[in-house]
């Protein structure tokens, strides 16, 4: 199977259950023209996967760190509750600037907030302010600080919140122990945080498409493990 073979399904996919959207494609044009780097964002067929999860959980409120040009905002915008709100983080000025202009033109300006700066430096301020439980997490930022983004997010999280993480196959270059790319460095530190951390429980799919091999993490927060007594001490004393 070849690249041009997943594209042509994708677009078979894409004419047969998402089609086209003004304020989407707009946003697609928008970001293009800015020279923002469409390659690394969500294609249409995986942003309605997000629409179609974030709606699942009933979601209202909803964190992303990694907004690029609004693209996966504008879906998970969709997808909230009428009273719902999302926060997406961003760290580069003239992409927050894009995203806001393409969040608006979709209508969502009431629902979506974009937040400038690095997500480790804004991810505390969300602590800090009270903000949380989020319902849903997409964290589709630099590579590197994906474990830190999570630990983070379980800070904001409920028992039942949903993790998604983007891009975690580095075109298989996951499987190299030996790697060097702080990248795939990054994303294999993921996947053993959520092998061995007892609040989640997780998995991975690959994906192929028009924008290659790659893949999606998906974690669920589990509920507090209970820890019950030993029967000889929940024993009432007879009189």
């Amino acid at each position: 199977m070849s690249r041009e073979v997943w594209a042509k399904v994708d677009k078979y996919i894409f004419d047969e259950l998402v089609g086209p959207d003004e304020a989407l494609d707009q946003t697609v044009r928008t970001s293009a023209d800015a020279g923002l780097p469409y390659y690394i964002s969500v294609s249409p067929t995986q942003g309605k996967l997000l629409f179609l999860l974030a709606r699942a959980l009933r979601a209202r409120m909803i964190l992303e760190i990694g907004t690029l040009g609004g693209y996966s905002a504008i879906w998970l915008g969709r997808a909230l509750s009428p009273l719902g709100r999302l926060i997406s983080l961003e760290v580069d000025p003239k992409h927050a600037e894009v995203a806001r202009a393409n969040v608006d033109r979709a209508g969502l300006t009431k629902k979506v907030e974009i937040r400038l700066g690095r997500a480790l430096d804004t991810l505390p301020k969300l602590v800090s302010e009270g903000h949380g439980p989020f319902d849903m997490f997409f964290i589709d930022a630099d590579k590197a600080n994906i474990p830190d983004y999570i630990e983070w997010s379980l800070r904001l999280s409920r028992p039942g919140s949903m993790i998604v993480v983007d891009n975690v196959i580095r075109r298989g270059k996951i499987v190299n122990k030996s790697s060097t790319d702080e990248n795939v460095i990054g994303v294999r530190r993921m996947y053993e945080m959520f092998s061995k951390d007892p609040r989640l429980t997780a998995t991975a799919i690959q994906t192929v498409g028009g924008k290659g091999y790659d893949g999606f993490a998906i974690a669920l927060v589990n509920e507090p493990v209970k820890i019950r007594e030993p029967k000889s001490r929940r024993r009432r004393a007879r009189p």
